[in-house]
């Protein structure tokens, strides 16, 4: 890393701004705009990795079990040579040595595997219980037998099928209006100036599990070398939200079309997108998204549970079924319309979201960075090793740090007159009805349809559902008609991962767990 330290990091130790060093011959910080500083950066780090990391080819059988060592793969191998020339002393000698070595090898590797399993943390047991029960899913499968049914095999089709139908869910929604963005500021507020020790700081906290983005720097690496690379990259940083610019390396993602069921049949309908943005990109959201959090937290309706601080879905299911629990228990019913907004991410509305960012007085500063962020952003699908062509997006959020913040922001106008839980896109309106009184659910259904469709967001009859709890169930009511749909009515619902029941028993939920268990 000396070459890397003389190219890039002779930069500050705070602020992102040079103090007694000659940056003269540094050339990152001489250069003038955030982009020419994301070239240079990248292009000096990955010939660096690809000088002192280069890539190797090592062959592997899909049936090669876990254990095999290449000595055991050398000895498998002479003992076939002797096999087939016919030496039976030395045959017999091998034979042995490789049943000898393939226990031995055993042993080691599951003891080596259990050995403190059942202190481990979730992840570490799940990757472990399915590695050596032989439960390791491949991925790319699924999708080989949609592509065999609908494209003759082409998977390459394929993936420029789903990334047009991906970039075609907002295709009603217009690209974000330049008149909307504000002016460039003249001096940037020193609440605004990003420094090195927290730059350093978030890097040294990356998840080395999580899969990095387009730009091909490993987790791993930015974590390894976070103290190197904390300089340049905050220097970056402060030029982005300087400019307000971002660069477009940072608004390119891979998207990983993910099977809603299995097998998956259609595009349209069974496939969901997870779109991977680059890390750095990734962390810069963050900060920004901590500075609009500063802000507009104590503006956000109580009852959002998502994406914000000491939040989380326990608590919205322990409030939303408190309140259930106390209307049985005082003689009342409960009516409840469990909202799916369709495409949630994928169709959020530029436009309005900015809008919503001003009327909840944001610095320009920062909306400006976030219409930037907005802009531009392009896509492709990544099946495999199977790319498709770049598109561009004209609306949508990706599900990053900035995404759920944001569209918690855009969802919360959706004020009824019930009690409403929310978690992100989740939303549960809870009616709580006396004896003998009409319910105005239908009305309320009614205001939620308008005020969603104000905010460019779409109600999904399809899987939204109804659910009645307590002695409503002996005289119910016509269920809720959404947009000329008749709501289905359920008698158990999955709500934020747990099975909910209008008995309100756990019995569904505990049968769930024990088969997945099982």
């Amino acid at each position: 890393m000396v070459a890397f330290c003389q190219l890039l990091h002779r930069g500050p130790r705070s602020h992102g701004v040079c103090s007694s060093v000659d940056v003269l011959d540094v050339p990152l910080y001489r250069l003038e705009t955030c982009d020419e500083m994301t070239q240079l950066f990248y292009s000096v780090v990955t010939g660096l990795v690809d000088y002192y990391l280069p890539l190797m080819t090592v062959k592997r059988h899909t049936t090669d079990k876990p254990w095999i060592t290449d000595q055991f793969r050398h000895l498998l191998h002479c003992r076939q040579n002797v096999l087939k020339n016919n030496q039976d002393v030395r045959y017999t000698v091998y034979r042995n040595r490789v049943q000898r070595m393939s226990k031995t090898l055993q042993w080691k590797y599951y003891s080596l595997k259990m050995e403190g399993l059942r202190a481990s943390n979730p992840r570490n047991w799940w990757r472990s219980v399915k590695l050596i029960t032989g439960q390791k899913m491949n991925t790319t499968q699924p999708k080989t037998g949609l592509a065999n049914q609908l494209y003759d095999g082409d998977m390459q089709t394929l993936a420029d099928s789903v990334n047009r139908f991906f970039q075609g869910v907002a295709a009603d929604l217009s690209p974000l209006d330049n008149s909307n963005i504000p002016p460039p500021s003249e001096v940037v507020p020193y609440e605004f100036t990003i420094s090195q020790e927290a730059v350093e700081r978030k890097l040294s906290q990356i998840n080395i599990y999580k899969a990095p983005g387009h730009d091909g720097l490993p987790n791993w690496l930015l974590l390894d070398f976070s103290t190197y690379l904390a300089g340049p990259v905050c220097a970056t940083y402060n030029a982005s939200v300087r400019e307000g610019n971002v660069p477009s390396r940072w608004k390119e993602a891979n998207v990983v079309p993910v099977p809603k069921v299995h097998p998956p049949r259609t595009t349209e309908a069974d496939l969901r997108p997870i779109s991977l943005t680059a890390t750095l990109g990734k962390v810069l959201e963050s900060f920004i998204a901590s500075w609009i959090l500063e802000r507009v937290s104590s503006r956000l309706d109580d009852r959002q549970y998502g994406a914000l601080k000491q939040r989380s879905t326990t608590i919205a299911l322990v409030d939303m079924l408190h309140h259930w629990h106390a209307a049985i228990d005082s003689s009342q019913s409960v009516r409840t319309v469990f909202v799916d907004i369709a495409k949630a991410f994928d169709h959020v509305d530029h436009n309005v979201l900015v809008s919503k960012l001003v009327a909840l007085e944001l610095p320009d500063i920062i909306v400006r960075w976030t219409c930037a962020f907005l802009r531009h952003r392009r896509q492709h699908v990544k099946i495999g090793d199977i790319l498709s062509d770049w598109l561009q997006l004209a609306a949508g959020m990706p599900q990053g740090c900035l995404g759920p913040l944001t569209f918690v922001i855009l969802i919360d106008s959706l004020r009824l007159g019930c009690l409403t839980n929310k978690f992100i896109d989740d939303t549960m309106m809870t009616e709580i009805l006396n004896k003998s009184v009409a319910s105005s659910m239908q009305s309320l259904v009614n205001d939620l349809v308008k005020q969603a469709t104000e905010t460019g967001m779409i109600v999904n009859d399809r899987k939204t559902k109804e659910m009645l709890v307590g002695s409503i169930l002996k005289d119910p009511p016509l269920s809720v008609n959404l947009s000329g749909t008749l709501v289905e009515r359920v008698t158990t619902f999955k709500l934020l991962g747990v099975h909910v029941a209008n008995n309100l028993k756990w019995t569904q939920h505990v049968d769930t767990i024990s088969s997945k268990v099982s």
